[in-house]
């Protein structure tokens, strides 16, 4: 996987970690960096293990499906684009919180929430044949980097991006799944 590629999987994955974390900053008063550092730290470190865990499933299962692992890679992507697409044009009701979001049981769940995406991104990589570790460090830190980013922005802003920043998120994913698609179906006709 080149570099641009693996960088736009990366901010399109970290697209609902920035979108919870401009809520989040939204409504965590009084301004406090260390939850935003919080924030950042774990669901960074949350969008580096899922890929992992899902590059090892993938691994297991690769001699089976590997004449349809484009097709599978391309469902999943897809799949995962298309239901950002849709939470994203869906009410912010259920995404806000009045209890602090950088703590506890609260962070544990946004956490994991906003890195299942991560998860089938990981067993894609592994259908594709590639390995995961730079994958995983670079999802992770463009994650963190994103989260903190979105929480000084909903300081600053509110939600006001939040729908917008998960559609393009979703159109992302949904792109790197045509483009897989696509590569490998030119290859096998050449």
């Amino acid at each position: 996987m080149d570099f641009f590629t693996l960088l736009g999987l990366s901010v399109a994955l970290g697209v609902d970690a920035f979108a919870v974390a401009l809520a989040a900053g939204a409504v965590l008063d009084p301004f406090v960096e260390r939850r935003w550092l919080r924030l950042g730290f774990h669901f960074g470190l949350f969008q580096a293990m899922m890929p992992v865990l899902g590059w090892l499933a993938g691994r297991g299962l690769q001699q089976w499906i590997s004449a349809y692992d484009h097709w599978i890679a391309f469902a999943l992507l897809s799949l995962v684009g298309g239901k950002m697409i849709f939470e994203a044009l869906q009410s912010d009701a259920k995404k806000t919180s009045v209890r602090d979001p950088s703590r506890g049981w609260t962070l544990v769940i946004l956490s994991v929430a906003t890195s299942i995406d991560a998860l089938a991104v990981g067993f894609s990589i592994a259908l594709l044949g590639e390995t995961i570790l730079f994958p995983a460090l670079i999802i992770g830190i463009s994650a963190a980097i994103m989260t903190i980013t979105g929480a000084f922005l909903g300081r600053r802003i509110g939600a006001l991006w939040g729908h917008r920043a998960e559609v393009a998120g979703g159109i992302v994913l949904c792109a790197i799944g045509i483009k897989i698609l696509l590569e490998d179906l030119f290859f096998q006709m050449l």
